[in-house]
């Protein structure tokens, strides 16, 4: 899959960091994530669901019409509708995304971006001031992860502020200059409680990250 920067937004992003990060002990991560999960069970599951509640209707509808049909046409009618279903959303990955309720995309983003501030290693910064920026396309979700040594100094109202500002900026297309924005404003933020010093070192690299 193509990725959703060019390189030359990448190097504006990594740029933008780097710049904020030399006013701030602070250390600020990006990653963009195409999508949290290829939800196909997800999707199945919510498929079957609604053939099961149309095969009822129809029995009904058949029932109430007196149209005889046979027990043995409508199992295969049924497992025919099952396989042609699970063909589509097996072969077409973007048909799953419309049966997800919307509570159901955000929490398998929200899990995604914990485990990647986990996994980038956001959290064993020296004063516990590492910030992820996370982006994921398919959920149209972005969030701000922040360790205990920032959060607790920050209102959550004003990562919320941050939050908006950038999917503001990916729902007309310009993920990379939200992210540049994102970056300015978190890094205004750490250099007010934690500003640079004469030991501080760069724990985390300077750069956004595509998965």
């Amino acid at each position: 899959m193509a990725n959703a920067m060019t390189p030359d937004e990448h190097a504006r992003i990594a740029r933008a960091i780097r710049a904020a990060e030399k006013k701030t002990s602070g250390e600020i991560y990006c990653v963009v994530a195409r999508a949290s999960d290829d939800y196909f069970f997800a999707a199945a599951f919510m498929a079957t669901i609604g053939m099961l509640v149309a095969s009822l209707a129809l029995a009904w509808a058949a029932h109430y019409w007196w149209v005889d049909i046979s027990p043995t046409t409508f199992a295969l009618a049924e497992i025919a509708a099952f396989a042609s279903a699970m063909l589509v959303l097996w072969l077409l990955p973007d048909a799953r995304i419309p049966l997800m309720p919307r509570g159901l995309r955000y929490r398998r983003a929200h899990d995604n971006a914990l485990k990647q501030f986990l996994a980038r290693n956001v959290h064993i910064t020296s004063q516990r001031t590492g910030v992820l920026i996370f982006v994921s396309l398919t959920e149209r979700y972005a969030e701000i992860v922040a360790d205990a040594g920032i959060n607790q100094k920050v209102q959550q109202d004003v990562w919320n502020g941050v939050v908006g500002d950038l999917i503001a900026k990916a729902q007309t297309g310009e993920l990379a200059d939200g992210f540049e924005q994102a970056v300015k404003t978190v890094g205004k933020l750490l250099a007010e409680h934690f500003p640079v010093t004469a030991q501080d070192r760069n724990e985390l690299d300077d750069h956004v990250v595509e998965i």
